[in-house]
This record gives structure tokens, C-alpha cells and sequence, in this order.
């Protein structure tokens, strides 16, 4: 499980930001996702990764978050005055089956199939999902990853970090959202429009350092799994979509 975040979404008023302590008080919430993992074909990580993250997005555009009287909308709502936390397990065959029949959104990538439902209280999962695995969920690349296509935002992943795709696939979750906080209404639209257009790369030592002091969205993790508290995927934003600033390199 991870929970990243200090803040919840961006409010009018800056007095109304709860602290931690008022969100530890909140009933606590989680974002389920699943992912499709057939032993003969597993999908490769990076698409995995962006599938994840895509799906992120998609359920915070469905109109059953956005408008006010949507399906989902006080369960997002919910759980974005909480802790946010988003939890990554993987199924198969009549699993991923059964995860299907429950309310939620699957997303294609290019081979992978990730499937987000809308939160759950953090003791009150569904029977269907609570006995999915979270672990084992490491994946290999099934293509060369060529560079970011030109004008999408990237996620930036930390190139100190050793994180299990399952818990990477929840950090591009985060750093999806974070990106989609920043947004207004039309860009938000526009981005939709493109099917989430978006990247997930590896920053190099150097460009890393350099994207933790830029001011750019930057997740950090609260160190409850796998990892030590600290940033974990940072954005930049393209120019086609996701208007977000992008670093000047030489």
C-alpha cells in the first residue's frame, strides 16, 4: 500500500486545506487496481506503468466522479480528504474475470490490461479483490523503450529506487493525479481527448536531481512499503497536453 501525499486536491480557499492530522481523523479510503497477469503473457513493464497510471485519469474524468450527482462522486470526494492511497494487485484467468463484473473501468495499453474500480474504505474491500496478490507483480520489458514521444508529459521515475511493478504502477497512479490537479477544465478535456497521452521514463542521476528542485509535481511516497519515505516520480508536462512546465536542457 501507498499513501504519498500531504495534500489533498487544490481548494478555492487555502484556509480549507485540512492537515495531517484532520486526514488521519478522516475515514480512510483506497484505490483499488488490478492488473492483468497471465503466466504465458505477462505485459511488459513500462506499458504497464502507463496503463496504470492512464487508468488513474480515466476514472477521475468519468462523469460518475465529476458530475455532482455521479455514481462515484462522494467516494472520490471521500478519499481525497484523506489519506490517498492506491493499492496495485494482479489476477488471472477467472480472477481477473470476477474483478471484472465489479463497478469499475478497464484500460488497455499495448499489451496491458489494468482495471480501476472506485475507492473502498481501507477495512471494507471487496471479497472479489481482497484476495487478489499484491506481491508478485515484477515485470520485464517485451520491447525496447524508445524515448518520449514529442509534446506528452512524462513521469519521471527515481533512478535510486528498486520498486516491484506493482508499487511503481501506483506511484505513476500518483504522479497522474498530481498532474491532473494542476489542470483546469479545458486542459483537462484536451488531455481526455487524447486518450491520456503520457510517458514513463527513467531520469538519469543528473536530470533527477535537477526535477526535485524544479518545482515540478513530485510524488513522495510515505515509505509504508518497499521503500524509505522520499520523491518517487516527478512530472513534466508536454506541450501538446498536460501544460505543465518542462525543464530547459541544452
Amino acid at each position: 500500500m501507498t499513501s504519498p501525499f500531504d495534500a489533498p486536491a487544490p481548494v478555492s480557499d487555502p484556509d480549507d486545506v485540512p492537515g495531517p492530522e484532520d486526514r488521519d481523523a478522516r475515514p480512510q479510503y483506497v484505490l483499488p487496481l488490478v492488473v492483468r497477469l497471465e503466466r504465458a503473457t505477462p505485459p511488459g513493464r513500462t506499458d504497464a506503468l502507463e496503463t496504470s497510471a492512464r487508468a488513474v485519469l480515466t476514472l477521475l474524468a468519468d462523469p460518475r466522479v465529476t458530475e455532482v450527482d455521479g455514481e462515484w462522486a462522494e467516494r472520490v470526494a471521500a478519499w481525497e480528504d484523506a489519506r490517498i492511497r492506491k493499492v496495485v494487485r494482479r489476477a488471472r484467468g477467472g480472477e481477473w474475470r470476477r474483478a471484472g463484473e465489479l463497478p469499475g473501468i478497464t484500460v488497455q495499453g499495448r499489451e496491458a490490461e489494468v482495471r480501476v474500480f472506485p475507492p473502498v474504505p481501507l477495512d471494507g474491500w471487496p471479497k472479489e479483490l481482497a484476495k487478489l496478490q499484491v506481491s508478485g507483480t515484477d515485470l520485464e520489458e517485451t520491447t525496447e523503450v524508445e524515448a518520449p514521444g514529442a509534446g506528452v508529459p512524462v513521469l519521471w521515475l527515481n533512478p535510486e529506487l528498486e520498486m516491484s511493478a506493482g508499487k511503481t504502477m501506483a506511484q505513476t497512479g500518483h504522479a497522474a493525479q498530481l498532474a491532473w490537479w494542476r489542470l483546469d477544465e479545458a486542459q483537462r478535456k484536451e488531455w481526455a481527448e487524447s486518450g491520456f497521452a503520457l510517458a514513463v521514463r527513467t531520469a538519469t542521476p543528473e536530470a533527477w536531481k535537477e526535477l526535485v528542485r524544479s518545482g515540478l509535481p513530485v510524488v513522495q511516497d510515505a515509505g509504508f512499503t518497499e521503500i524509505a519515505p522520499g520523491p518517487t516520480v516527478a512530472v513534466e508536462g508536454g506541450t501538446r497536453y498536460c501544460p505543465i512546465p518542462r525543464l530547459r536542457r541544452p
